[in-house]
Parts: structure tokens; C-alpha cells; sequence
């Protein structure tokens, strides 16, 4: 079959690479039919996080049919059309009746393999599926590939970073990087009925987009953030960041935007060895510090409905459509956000 395979950093190789095969009774190959670049997928690309075998066929973004099942496969069958999280789970263990499925102990992140165990992620032709009757769903009426493809990431992530943040009707609310999932957190927060939200990013497409969904936004390299939140809530700041880009930096201006007493909700895949405030100044501050990887499979049924409404063009975060093929050029478009770039859709 044909992958986007990693080589070392900033280097992404579209090659023929074996196809997988049922490893497991419990296994389901899944024909992928579209994916998508996500931004923690710059991370090993960048190599801010070290460890990826050369050869991994990477992204976690999927969609497909499923084309074989194993032996103890009882819900899915061949023909049928099916979206996957990020992370597969086996729906039995603690954590998986707590709700938190990111954390499985069964659970494994697709497109991360390391010392020659792990799994090979979902840009290809076709992707081994572990635990499937508990990973996949099948794509409901009503929900589109590309709105599938979100729920099976970005959509639960920003959802559950509001969700964490304790949104609630009366509150003040702050959105920390207006990419993707910073957009999806937005429209979380409103779900959760917010009427208040501070959209920061400094890409003026990015705080239009933002804009479209009901926030109000502050281009941080020209407005200080913290002047207009401070006239918003008498100089105490907002009741929660929502922050979702996962730097040092992030997470200082989260703590200097909070209020005493709230909370900063950070989804954001961290790189850095310590925390942006020190101890001292979460406890002089009373802050609630809420981070982590989101439970994707969770989130996807609780959201499915509101997908099914149309209250949201969720697929707009699309910018950009290509090939697989193509997957090495989408990378540097990307990750340069050259010609406005805010996420790529593959086409197999």
C-alpha cells in the first residue's frame, strides 16, 4: 500500500510500505478513504518529541471502510463505514467506565511507534485496527466523512477542553490559540452555554474564523489581551482559559488571563520540562489546573447529535484539500500555514 512514512525531522516520504494485516482476533482492517494532518502531528514531525521509528507510517486522523475483521469481532462486518479516535480502547477497564478511554490500559496512539512496537497511524491506504468492536464506530446518518474525521479528534478535544474549564452560562471565558482545535473549543464553550468568549491568536484568518463562532477576538501582537479582559470583568480576568496550543508560553499568558479562583483548562500537547508558573503562584492565585489527553471515543457519541443539528460548519477548519500523494507538500503548507493554511483534508 501507499503511506506518508516519517524519516527523521521535517522529512515525510509518500512509498509503498507493506499492508497490515490481522494481528490479533480482535483486529479490523480499515480501507481509509480520507485523513487529516493534525497539529500534534508537528511535534514528531519537528521532533520536539523524540523516539519515532523511521518507517512509521503517521497521522491518527481517519476515516474508511472496514475490508476484514478478525475472529472476535462481533459489532462491525466488512462494507461498513466507521470513524476511529486518536487512541484505540478496549471499553472494559477502569478507565474506560470512568470515561476516560484516552488512558486505557489497553490504549495506544496511532502513528507512534517506537523501538519497533506501537502502532502505525492512519495517512495510508489502510490501517490495522486493535480492539475494534470497542475503537471504531460506524459514521451515523447525518454526519459527513469530514465532520467523522473531526469528532474522531479535534472536535472531542476542544469540546472536552471546555468541558473541563467548567463552562457555564454566567461565565467569562478566554480561548488561547484560535487554530483548529482552539475554533472547536469555541464552539464547546457555546455548547455548554457561554455567551462570553475571548478568542487570542495573532493570524487575523484564524480571529475571523473565530469570529464566525461567536467570539470575540484579540490579536495579541496589537492589543494586549489582558487590558480589554480586564474591562470585561472589573480587572479580575476571565473565570477559565481554554488553552490548546501547548507551549511555555501559552501557559504563562493562561495564568496571567485567569482570575483568582478559576480555572485554566489545557489541552495542548506540552513539550517543556516544567510549567509555566511556579507552585507558588497556582497557590497564591487559588488556580485549578486541568490538563491531558482528551478521551476521544467518549466524547465522539455524546457529540454525534450535535453534529447531526448542522449548528455548526465544523468542516470549514478544512483550508485545504489534497492528495495523499501529495502528503509530504502538505506537511511544509502546514506546518508554514503558507496560503492561509488551518488543517488539511487527504484524499486517498
Amino acid at each position: 500500500m501507499q503511506a506518508l512514512t516519517f524519516h527523521g525531522k521535517q522529512t515525510i516520504s509518500y512509498e509503498t510500505v507493506a499492508d497490515p494485516g490481522i494481528e490479533q482476533p480482535t483486529d479490523a482492517i480499515v480501507k481509509v478513504s480520507q485523513c487529516s494532518i493534525c497539529g500534534s502531528d508537528m511535534h514528531p514531525y519537528h521532533e520536539r518529541e523524540k523516539g519515532l521509528d523511521h518507517g512509521t507510517v503517521m497521522g491518527h486522523e481517519f476515516v474508511g471502510e472496514v475490508v476484514e475483521v478478525g475472529s472476535s469481532v462481533k459489532a462491525l462486518k466488512t462494507g461498513t463505514q466507521v470513524m476511529s479516535p486518536f487512541t484505540i480502547s478496549c471499553g472494559n477497564c477502569f478507565y474506560c467506565h470512568e470515561g476516560l478511554t484516552a488512558r486505557c490500559v489497553n490504549s495506544q496512539l496511532y502513528g507512534w511507534r517506537q523501538s519497533g512496537s506501537g502502532l502505525h497511524g492512519g495517512q495510508a491506504e489502510l490501517v490495522r485496527v486493535p480492539l475494534a468492536d470497542s475503537t471504531l464506530l460506524t459514521i451515523p446518518d447525518g454526519v459527513s466523512s469530514e465532520e467523522a474525521i473531526l469528532l474522531g479528534d479535534i472536535f472531542s478535544t476542544g469540546y472536552f477542553c471546555a468541558a473541563n474549564a467548567g463552562v457555564n452560562p454566567g461565565g467569562t471565558y478566554a480561548v488561547l490559540g484560535c487554530g483548529p482545535v482552539g475554533i472547536m473549543a469555541i464552539i464547546g464553550a457555546r455548547e455548554l452555554g457561554a455567551e462570553k468568549i475571548f478568542a487570542i491568536d495573532s493570524v487575523p484568518g484564524r480571529l475571523s474564523l473565530a469570529e464566525k463562532f461567536g467570539a470575540t477576538a484579540i490579536n495579541f501582537p496589537r492589543t494586549n489581551p489582558r487590558s480589554i479582559i480586564d474591562e470585561e470583568t472589573a480587572g479580575r480576568g476571565v473565570d477559565a482559559v481554554l488553552e490548546v496550543v501547548g507551549s511555555a508560553a501559552a501557559g504563562r499568558s493562561a495564568y496571567e488571563l485567569v482570575r483568582p479562583g478559576g480555572t485554566i483548562s489545557t489541552v495542548g500537547v506540552h513539550t517543556e520540562s516544567q510549567m509555566a508558573f511556579s507552585p507558588v503562584e497556582a497557590y497564591d492565585k487559588n488556580i485549578t489546573y486541568k490538563i491531558g489527553r482528551c478521551p476521544a471515543r467518549y466524547y465522539m457519541e455524546k457529540l454525534i447529535p450535535i453534529v447531526q443539528k448542522k449548528k455548526y460548519d465544523l468542516a470549514s477548519v478544512f483550508s485545504h484539500k489534497m492528495l495523499l500523494k501529495d502528503g509530504a507538500e502538505a506537511y511544509r503548507i502546514f506546518d508554514k500555514k503558507q496560503d492561509g493554511c488551518m488543517k488539511v483534508l487527504l484524499e486517498i
